[in-house]
């Protein structure tokens, strides 16, 4: 099959690259406006469409916002650096702090919902526990600077947090896991699966974000000292939000 390099790729795609060229070189930065489709069509002698459509790509990037009868300005917002490791250390959480506070300095909007309810068929199976079992879920919703940029799920064994202020909104200094080591269950060990694919027209609706944009889906077991999972977390990332960096020794 050929390739679509140069003068095979469509020409809204070869005004979006040169765009983004323009956004990383700095000549356009936070902020600033981009050349409307009127001004692309006539630079480029391209029907007003094919403009739109480069425009639409740095949208679905998450490079612009466009807003009607503002055209497309460059975001300003700083994605969130997610630190893979040093963000679960004991030393963190064990020292009553959040998560959050590993990877951003900036203060994050989190709606909390506190449910009861039956383990879905999968997540059953990672806490071993009957379907029909109730389990613990923590349903969040995270936002920074007004920008919606995850929906996390968390799912906790009902008979080791029933009573206990992991069933409430605040769970106090260090979240969760700092509850679970106070009851003799604290996280050891950690697994996270992550892949991408495009969201879910609800999970595009919660996020604020468009379709065409791929979600980060990123799944965290919590196992205590005696390889117990106590907690499933099912996360939900904007891609455009985020950065997940990995630093560990070889």
């Amino acid at each position: 099959m050929a390739s679509e390099t140069g003068a095979r790729r469509p020409k809204y795609q070869r005004i979006a690259d040169d765009l983004k060229a323009a956004i990383e070189s700095g000549e356009y930065g936070p902020g600033d406006r981009l050349p409307g489709e009127n001004a692309l069509a006539t630079q480029y002698d391209v029907a007003g469409l094919t403009a739109r459509q480069a425009l639409k790509i740095l949208r679905i990037e998450g490079l612009v916002e466009t807003k009607k009868g503002a055209g497309a300005r460059v975001i300003e917002f700083r994605p969130i650096r997610r630190h893979g490791i040093q963000r679960l250390a004991r030393a963190q959480w064990g020292a009553g702090k959040s998560i959050w506070s590993a990877d951003e300095e900036r203060p994050a909007t989190i709606g909390v919902r506190v449910d009861t309810l039956p383990a879905p068929a999968h997540i059953a199976g990672m806490l071993e526990v009957n379907e029909t079992d109730l389990v613990c879920v923590r349903s969040r919703r995270f936002a920074l600077e007004d920008r919606q940029v995850m929906l996390a799920t968390s799912y906790l064994p009902l008979d080791l947090v029933e009573g206990t202020a992991i069933m409430r909104v605040d769970t106090g200094d260090g979240g969760t896991y700092a509850r679970l080591a106070e009851l003799g269950h604290g996280p050891a060990h950690f697994r996270e699966e992550i892949r991408s694919r495009l969201p879910t027209a609800q999970e595009a609706e919660g996020l604020g974000m468009p379709l065409g944009r791929p979600v980060i889906k990123l799944c965290r077991t919590a196992f205590d000292a005696d390889l117990r999972a106590v907690e499933v977390n099912e996360m939900t990332m904007d891609s455009a939000a985020y950065v997940l960096e990995y630093a560990f020794d070889a």
